[in-house]
């Protein structure tokens, strides 16, 4: 007997329970995505429109992933429909290219994983942040999509902001812009045009250094002296004069772009191309402006309430960070000291509840139970009491069973309603089932569960003596079965 014929018998085109992973579960983003949600959802998403911040731990398959998904989806709606007060989103999941460009950054004693680790701080958080959001928003610009997505940017928009914040958007490109599609230097370039942001008043000490060389060998010859030119001194220290201011000011670039691509350690930033970027701002605009050139979070701060002032005069009055997937990484790889070592700096009060912006933090389980070893000091620093805190992602038998019924619903033919129920033998009672699905405790094992349940069900029936329902042998052998599966999964010693 095929899954497939004993779905269909049921009234169901796709097994609902296939997918574990919520970013490649194609059920859950076509049908379950707003309508399916954790008890526990309001508290995490808040208000869209004034975004706060929440810690969430969950253990592996509580349903993190799908939270972010459904978070990003619950702000596009509110942005689709207050178009004048939107929220910005920065997805801030994968931390791979960050950590390996910090490693590379480190002297060869230091770039073992816990070493490495031991070094990460608040502004390299503040500095990849940045990265994400600015990378976004400058794409956005130079797309200029005509279709509403709630994340677009429209010409008619960009053409609201003042020349101060034209030139605080370009100078962010310039230290945080970080897309491989096109060379940077074109990409902003691209940018300038698209904001109309004039390069040329930078341009004046070039200027004089051409004007300069010019009228020397157009004197010359005019007196019909070129010769001159290069047997006598005074006229190559003219020449050497008029190119001093360029000369001078490119060498104080450079030197900014040396030490800002030595303290922004998340992202590669050669200093020639840094000087290349800063060289198309006037002196006078960069003076007093805040430059990421020390190992201090203040200028963060400064140069994140600038997007902060350039999104809202697009339109969007709050940025949302999500922060997930942080056991993923290679340098990571699961191991709980070092995920406390990577988001441990990001607990600092004055980040977390930083004007106009909110966290959403999903973190791993395995990451609370640091909390419980850590002194006042961290607590002070951190104030958890006022972030919203979900210690536990927990999913009752009753919300298990929920969630059945609605991926059942989902993968309905027709306009049938398949109940869970109806899958299992008439002996088996509805409190036994949801007793049953409390064992599983997360929606990712329950999803394996299913899947392994049907297969085994059909193993029993030939195509030609069919059973259309779960018998109670078939359900408590394979959950004992998949019970001993699952501690061995919590022992690390398993797949679930």
């Amino acid at each position: 007997m095929k899954v497939q014929q004993f779905l269909a018998h049921h009234g169901i085109k796709d097994n609902p329970f296939g997918q574990e992973d919520a970013s490649s579960d194609q059920v859950f983003k076509d049908h379950c995505l707003s309508a399916t949600f954790h008890p526990s959802w309001d508290k995490i998403v808040g208000n869209p429109g004034d975004p706060s911040t929440a810690v969430v731990f969950g253990e592996k398959g509580a349903g993190k992933t799908a939270l972010r998904l459904q978070i990003v989806d619950h702000i596009r709606k509110h942005n689709l429909a207050h178009a004048d007060k939107r929220t910005f989103v920065i997805e801030y999941d994968d931390f791979n290219p960050f950590l390996d460009c910090f490693r590379e950054r480190l002297p060869a004693w230091g770039r073992g994983a816990e070493r490495a680790l031991g070094q990460w701080r608040l502004w390299d958080h503040m500095d990849a942040i940045l990265s994400l959001g600015v990378t976004r928003l400058v794409s956005a610009i130079l797309e200029n999509r005509p279709d509403s997505t709630g994340f677009e940017v429209r010409a008619d928009q960009v053409s609201r902001l003042n020349r101060l914040q034209r030139r605080d958007l370009l100078l962010l490109a310039a230290f945080y812009d970080h897309d491989l599609a096109m060379p940077r230097a074109d990409r902003f370039a691209r940018l300038a045009g698209k904001l109309r942001y004039s390069r040329i008043p930078a341009q004046w000490d070039f200027a004089l250094g051409i004007a300069t060389t010019v009228a020397v060998i157009g004197s010359l010859a005019y007196y019909k002296n070129l010769t001159a030119l290069g047997t006598f001194l005074p006229w190559w220290a003219v020449v050497a004069g008029g190119w001093c201011p360029w000369l001078y000011r490119q060498a104080r670039l450079f030197w900014t772009g040396w030490r800002t691509s030595r303290q922004i350690r998340v992202i590669d930033n050669r200093p020639n191309l840094l000087r290349q970027l800063l060289a198309n701002f006037p002196t006078r605009e960069l003076v007093d402006q805040p430059i990421p050139s020390r190992e201090r979070s203040d200028d963060r701060y400064e140069l994140i309430k600038k997007l902060q002032g350039v999104l809202e005069t697009l339109g969007f009055s709050g940025i949302t960070i999500l922060v997930d997937r942080v056991d993923e990484p290679h340098l990571i790889n699961g191991a709980p000291d070092r995920m406390r070592a990577l988001m441990w700096p990001l607990f600092d009060n004055k980040f977390l509840k930083h004007p106009g912006i909110g966290f959403k933090l999903l973190l791993p389980i395995e990451v609370s139970f640091h909390l419980q070893r850590e002194d006042k000091e961290f607590f002070e620093r951190s104030r958890l009491d006022k972030q919203n805190l979900v210690r536990s992602l927990l999913w009752t038998g009753e919300s298990l069973y929920d969630i059945a019924n609605d991926r059942l619903k989902a993968c309905a033919l027709g306009d049938g309603k398949p109940s869970f129920r109806t899958l299992f033998d008439e002996s088996i009672s509805e409190p036994e089932l949801i007793a049953a699905l409390a064992r599983l405790r997360v929606p990712r094992h329950m999803f394996k569960f299913l899947y392994r349940l049907l297969v085994d069900h059909c193993n029993r029936y030939t195509d030609e003596s069919p059973k259309w329902t779960i018998t109670r042998e078939t359900l408590q052998s394979t959950l004992a079965l998949y019970e001993r599966d699952l501690q061995d999964f919590d022992r690390g010693m398993g797949t679930g």
